[in-house]
């Protein structure tokens, strides 16, 4: 399983990265883990082909994670030529929250006629779903539940594990999301500041050994974090187009 960190930016790009996007590779198959509003222009800068990004999973619904989707959306329609199925995931009615962005960014467009299927599929706490080649177990987090429900994810694939916090503050939910995980994806929004819907390294520093996953990765990081220089706790930081190999 390979993962690429297509954005590492927080809401306001700090330090110029795109917004919020993991892609996940299992042979020819991807899938999505979210797609921030400037995440297309990453996608097309790297050159990925995005007709084999069969799935796109939501961590929850913030512009910064979400935004993105109406102009991959388009991109599959008129300079893709997508044929292959999609499917979109994410916590509660995610089908309502496609046709309410679509709607607000291209009026009409949510309901014209596609030579692709676009398939939905919620994804709650509970037993995994199998979406395409990949597991997928959601975890509640806490962040903004008028963007919600916000969700972490344990993705397996070929033995391996991957967790991904998306957005959240300290909960103890973070606990079995990242136990046993081969690499644990964590925003970090600051080095100290405490804020009520973020995490900050101060909090993952003290709670690393108890976040038992192998291998830490930061993301989603202002600008005091992307400037910080001091010790990591076990951890290292993503930058835009970083590859790890699960």
């Amino acid at each position: 399983m390979q993962l690429t960190f297509i954005g590492t930016g927080d809401a306001f790009a700090a330090g110029g990265r795109y917004h919020s996007c993991m892609m996940l590779r299992a042979g020819r198959e991807a899938m999505l883990v979210d797609l921030g509003g400037s995440a297309m222009l990453a996608l097309q800068r790297a050159g990925i082909d995005r007709r084999t990004i069969a799935t796109i999973l939501f961590t929850h619904y913030h512009g910064d994670h979400f935004a993105g989707l109406p102009f991959f959306i388009l991109d599959a329609l008129f300079v893709s030529q997508r044929k292959t199925p999609l499917t979109i995931a994410g916590g509660g009615d995610v089908a309502a929250r496609v046709r309410a962005l679509m709607e607000a960014t291209y009026p009409g467009f949510a309901e014209r006629p596609k030579p692709f299927d676009i398939r939905y599929q919620s994804v709650a706490p509970g037993p995994p779903v199998q979406l395409g080649a990949f597991a997928v177990e959601a975890f509640p987090m806490v962040h903004d539940e008028a963007a919600g429900p916000c969700q972490g994810y344990r993705i397996s694939h070929g033995g391996k594990v991957l967790a991904v916090t998306g957005d959240t503050t300290w909960t103890e939910g973070l606990l079995p999301l990242a136990r046993g995980a081969d690499v644990l994806v964590a925003e970090c929004g600051t080095v100290l500041y405490p804020s009520p819907v973020h995490l900050n390294l101060k909090q993952l520093t003290e709670r690393r050994a108890d976040l038992a996953a192998r291998r830490m990765i930061l993301t989603h990081m202002g600008p005091d974090m992307l400037s910080h220089d001091g010790p990591l706790p076990n951890a290292e930081k993503a930058h835009d187009g970083m590859t790890v190999m699960l």
